[in-house]
């Protein structure tokens, strides 16, 4: 009778297991420090490694685990939580989300549905509501399947953070640091204080040059200022390698933004058509850094709009 009633309480788990297309790449958990861990994507465009292209994290801790971000696919955060079982039964409590962009919340549904409380900035609620996101979602059903497809969902967020908050989880202590629009239309980092280990979300690109898309370049430098001053042992970026060097991490995105700043707002204040204008900038600093040839045209473009419209 026991082992059919074990049976039994397992049917769930195998049915939601099977939800869920298994994923080729390979999904694993690197411990940082202490109870800190972090899940290292790979370094690729949106739909490349089956949309394996984000850091996601967790924390252990005596009464349950905090989840930082779910990457892009429902597929990749099972594979998480595969990875996260690996290391602890304990529930899986929080999940923090550092921003509403698809490679860092399409897996929140596997955590949801396992009871997980879901954290986000104030913003989260301004991608969910606009066009981008249900259009988004129906592209990447097509570009992503079939680890994206109809049972994938967009997760609302149970808890609005709108200031920087400190919380506890068991004996551990944690700080989030709200940002504001910045990288996207709201921005936070995770800093778990018993491990000093910062999780930044797309604050950072570590390795590659970072997507600008809509972002409030100016505040965004500015946020990296504030970044560069935590106290802290390990910095995991939202893409790239995590490090024991934060400010070797942090370096090419706040290098690369304020060069964006410098040239484009000189070209701004000048009237200079965007074309003159990027023509005319010497992009040998950046042009041998991964992405660089799809991605700088577009971020000069968008911060020149948007200088365009502060300066």
């Amino acid at each position: 009778m026991r082992k059919l009633l074990l049976l039994l309480s397992l049917l769930p788990l195998f049915s939601q297991a099977a939800d869920y297309e298994k994923v080729s790449v390979e999904v694993t958990a690197e411990n940082l420090n202490g109870s800190a861990y972090y899940v290292p994507g790979l370094s690729g465009a949106a739909t490349e490694y089956e949309g394996f292209i984000s850091n996601a994290g967790f924390i252990v801790t005596n009464e349950g685990v905090v989840v930082f971000d779910s990457l892009g696919t429902p597929s990749l955060a099972h594979a998480m939580r595969d990875e996260i079982r690996k290391v602890t039964n304990k529930p899986i409590k929080l999940v923090i989300v550092s921003h509403y962009h698809a490679d860092h919340v399409y897996g929140l549904q596997v955590f949801k549905e396992e009871g997980a409380e879901i954290w986000a900035p104030k913003g989260a609620f301004d991608y969910l509501d606009s066009e981008t996101a249900p259009n988004l979602l129906d592209s990447r059903r097509t570009e992503l399947y079939p680890w994206v497809n109809d049972k994938t969902y967009l997760v609302e967020p149970d808890r609005i953070i709108d200031q920087d908050t400190e919380f506890s989880l068991g004996s551990h202590k944690f700080l989030l640091t709200y940002f504001g629009k910045v990288h996207s239309e709201g921005d936070m980092s995770l800093l778990s204080l018993n491990d000093q280990t910062l999780y930044s979300g797309d604050l950072i690109f570590e390795g590659r040059i970072p997507f600008v898309g809509d972002a409030h370049i100016i505040k965004w430098a500015e946020a990296l200022q504030q970044l560069s001053n935590v106290e802290m042992e390990y910095f995991v970026p939202g893409h790239g390698m995590a490090s024991d060097q934060p400010q070797e991490t942090m370096n090419l995105t706040y290098r690369y933004l304020n060069f964006l700043i410098k040239q484009l707002s000189a070209a701004v204040d000048e009237m200079t058509p965007f074309d003159e204008a990027y023509t005319a900038i010497d992009w040998s600093e950046f042009e041998d850094e991964p992405a660089f040839d799809v991605a700088n045209r577009k971020n000069a473009y968008a911060a020149y709009l948007y200088l365009e419209r502060v300066l």
